[in-house]
């Protein structure tokens, strides 16, 4: 069996946490210095308004300062893949990153979200310069 414990690292990006508007959540921004890889997983709980969208975002940037949309060339899977609706209670959506840039952020934008909305962001980054990597317990 292989050993992904030691080659992978999680980084919480946006915390669950119940919402009840329309304001986009930026999530911590990741560095990739040491990986040459990043995927976002997207943790949906209970989405209790019928008609709310939520879209999805992915930006990267040189400076940590200037971010801008990555080209969906860079993206592993598409934003309106990961994007998600009322109607996709307690699922998990993801999304990658193969572009060159050292940092990274994902933003959800929610519409129409006047009802209470869970879910949560977790970084993981991969394909570690160093093993085995710092995990978290």
């Amino acid at each position: 069996m292989f050993d992904i414990y030691n080659t992978l690292k999680e980084q919480q990006v946006l915390t669950p946490v119940a919402i009840t508007d329309n304001t986009a959540r930026v999530g911590t921004v990741v560095d990739l210095v040491g990986f040459d890889a990043l995927k976002y997983s997207i943790a949906i709980g209970t989405l209790a308004d019928a008609d709310a969208t939520f879209t999805v975002l992915v930006e990267d940037s040189d400076d940590n300062v200037t971010y801008t949309a990555v080209a969906d060339n860079f993206l592993l899977g598409t934003e309106a893949a990961a994007s998600f609706t009322f109607a996709d209670d307690n699922k998990v959506r993801s999304i990658g990153y193969n572009g060159s840039k050292r940092y990274n952020r994902l933003t959800i934008t929610p519409a129409n979200n006047t009802g209470s909305a869970v879910f949560g962001v977790t970084a993981i980054l991969g394909y570690p310069l160093n093993a085995p990597t710092t995990n978290n317990v």
